[in-house]
């Protein structure tokens, strides 16, 4: 089962993404060259229309039930997708009438068929109708998203303790650009009072999540915009020596969890703690018995200090 936080980012590719193809249809039908079918990937009835998705997900999120939805940015964010979904329907609508309808009732003119009703003339109108409003459709569609856009900056402030959601904004930095107008670490800045912050918060929970590299070059660039040195430099000690770990360069490991652990990590680190404490553990297992005996021993006194300085679930009972 998915957790809210995980469905924003959802919810969040999925606006980035309906910007882009939005875009791709606004360019084509300009162009003269657009298709229904380039249509069904923005909007539809269906899960392989990206705004069909982005509606059903904000309903999920911000509609509880009808006597307990949330009013606030969520709600007002969801009324907006939802209107633009229904917006771009009038749009394929208008398309589906040209492309689809449109060559059929030329072709039954030209086929010179009896027309007692006189439908072919009341067919011919509905279809020249929905021509000239398929740009007068597609510019309410586009003013509705450029709108919706700012809500969608609201509902990132509002989720700000995400690190989720700052991961993924993180690592759509070009769309971000392109949707949002401005560069990342303004986005950033917006969301977080700084980028640096936004950064950091990135990269704790890469580390959380075991992706070291990743939290590393977080760090880096929380570092780079001005985020406190000693508690950087601290991350990172740990970050590298979580990944020369996994690489099998035990030695550096430990040489590197010694300088975190003399850094001081307090119970905030705590889940830190556990998985270094869980990986100094199984060098001697990894080296097997020819292993360097130093090293070996080495290990399991830096998982004992980490045990005993910095309290994590079951420490009390893990050697």
């Amino acid at each position: 089962m998915r957790t809210i936080d995980s469905t924003l980012v959802d919810i969040a590719r999925d606006f980035l993404f309906a910007h882009q193809a939005l875009r791709h249809v606004a360019a084509r039908h300009r162009a003269g060259d657009l298709r229904f079918e380039d249509v069904i990937e923005l909007v539809g009835d269906d899960e392989e229309s990206v705004l069909f998705r982005l509606k059903e997900r904000c309903h999920r999120v911000f509609r509880a039930s009808d006597t307990d939805a949330e009013i606030g940015p969520g709600a007002l964010f969801d009324l907006a997708i939802g209107s633009l979904f229904h917006e771009t329907m009038k749009f394929r609508e208008n398309v589906y009438t040209r492309d689809i309808y449109g060559p059929r009732v030329l072709a039954l003119r030209n086929a010179g068929v009896v027309d007692e009703g006189g439908l072919l003339p009341e067919f011919e109108k509905i279809v020249s109708d929905s021509n000239a409003q398929l740009e007068e459709s597609l510019l309410e569609a586009e003013t509705l998203l450029r709108q919706t856009t700012g809500q969608f900056r609201v509902l990132l402030v509002a989720n700000a303790s995400n690190a989720y959601l700052t991961r993924f904004l993180i690592a759509q930095a070009d769309d971000v650009d392109g949707v949002m107008g401005k560069p990342l670490e303004a986005v950033l800045a917006d969301i977080h009072g700084s980028a640096a912050v936004g950064y950091a918060q990135a990269a704790e929970s890469y580390l959380s999540s075991g992706f070291f590299e990743a939290g590393i070059g977080a760090l880096e660039a929380a570092s780079r915009l001005g985020y406190p040195a000693a508690e950087i430099s601290r991350l990172e000690a740990y970050a590298h020596g979580m990944q020369a770990f996994l690489e099998g360069r035990f030695r550096d490991a430990i040489a590197s969890l010694g300088v975190w652990l003399d850094a001081g990590p307090g119970e905030k680190e705590a889940h830190f703690a556990s998985l270094a404490f869980s990986a100094l553990s199984r060098v001697g297992q990894l080296i097997g018995e020819g292993g360097d005996p130093a090293l070996r021993d080495d290990s399991t006194a830096l998982a004992e200090r980490i045990q005993l300085q910095v309290p994590f679930e079951g420490a009390a009972s893990a050697v």
